[in-house]
């Protein structure tokens, strides 16, 4: 069941790419950019100040090829992170790490709102490990690729009044929460009943918010939030937030800082409130407008 849902997503993804390829450029909004940030410090061992040596490696990858035609739209995003952190005296270990993956079929009913079809994709590249060790001093595996992954498909309708912003609501948003690591699920379940694989939530509701602007010069501010309510489990504290902050800003053309953050509260991962940031000056790669076309 769980790799018939993630072929069907796949190939509901690669299908626009087909489309990208066949029909005319005029059809087409495509943006691409791609940036690596390193962070390094280094203090002497005599250093009073106090410090801890350390290098840290950051990479993401963001893209968009978005369709639009008379009354018929199809947007399609990947937001790809994944960085490395070495202080001194410990470990090699992972700063950020995130895949997503969004396609949306919609259908314009006026010049601001569409009736809409989607699926995303969320889940992460690499092993994630606990702070603390087992008794035996041996690391804990608490989260891995697909362990947990989350495939979600909603129908609604979204209100896109510009470019900048957007808001997704959807009544009928069911859930596939993947957990395919047996050591994984030793430690958290992530909300995936005993001895399965896969929880399924059929009744549900989303909401999602995009909105990506310049907001000043060279300075460019992300802002993707999600919220997802089980019927069955209707009460506040059961409301999934998931918030990603990216805010880059332009040295020049090559040379960027980047600034990015998530937000988590998810009551079957953690009671509390998760959060993860980074700040990096690094090299940033942009397209725009490109054809895909030979």
């Amino acid at each position: 069941m769980n790799k018939l849902l993630l072929t069907l997503f796949v190939l509901l993804l690669n299908s626009a790419i087909v489309l990208a390829q066949t029909e005319a450029d005029t059809t087409w909004r495509r943006t691409f950019s791609a940036g690596i940030n390193l962070n390094q410090a280094a203090f002497s061992d005599n250093w009073r100040a106090g410090g801890i040596s350390s290098i840290a490696l950051n990479s993401h990858l963001d893209a968009r090829a978005d369709y639009s035609r008379g009354r018929v739209t199809w947007d399609n995003e990947a937001q790809l992170q994944y960085g490395l952190i070495k202080n001194k005296g410990d470990e090699m270990r992972k700063s950020v790490d995130r895949i997503y993956l969004d396609t949306k079929y919609g259908y314009k009913f006026t010049s601001d709102w569409n009736a809409f079809f989607s699926a995303n994709f969320l889940s992460q590249f690499a092993p994630g490990y606990d702070d603390e060790t087992d008794a035996d001093g041996n690391k804990v595996l608490v989260s891995n690729f697909l362990s947990p992954g989350y495939l979600t498909f909603a129908l609604g309708a979204e209100y896109k009044p510009n470019p900048s912003f957007s808001l997704r609501l959807s009544p009928f948003a069911p859930r596939f929460t993947f957990l395919v690591d047996d050591e994984v699920a030793a430690d958290d379940r992530y909300g995936v009943p005993e001895g399965r694989k896969v929880r399924t939530e059929w009744l549900a509701a989303m909401v999602q918010a995009t909105f990506k602007r310049d907001i000043a010069t060279n300075i460019n501010l992300r802002l993707n939030y999600m919220g997802y309510l089980n019927y069955g489990e209707f009460t506040f504290k059961r409301v999934d937030h998931r918030l990603n902050a990216v805010l880059n800003a332009k040295v020049n053309r090559y040379i960027n800082v980047n600034l990015t953050g998530n937000l988590i509260y998810d009551y079957d991962q953690d009671a509390d409130i998760q959060y993860s940031q980074s700040l990096g000056l690094g090299i940033l790669y942009t397209l725009q407008g490109f054809s895909l076309n030979r």
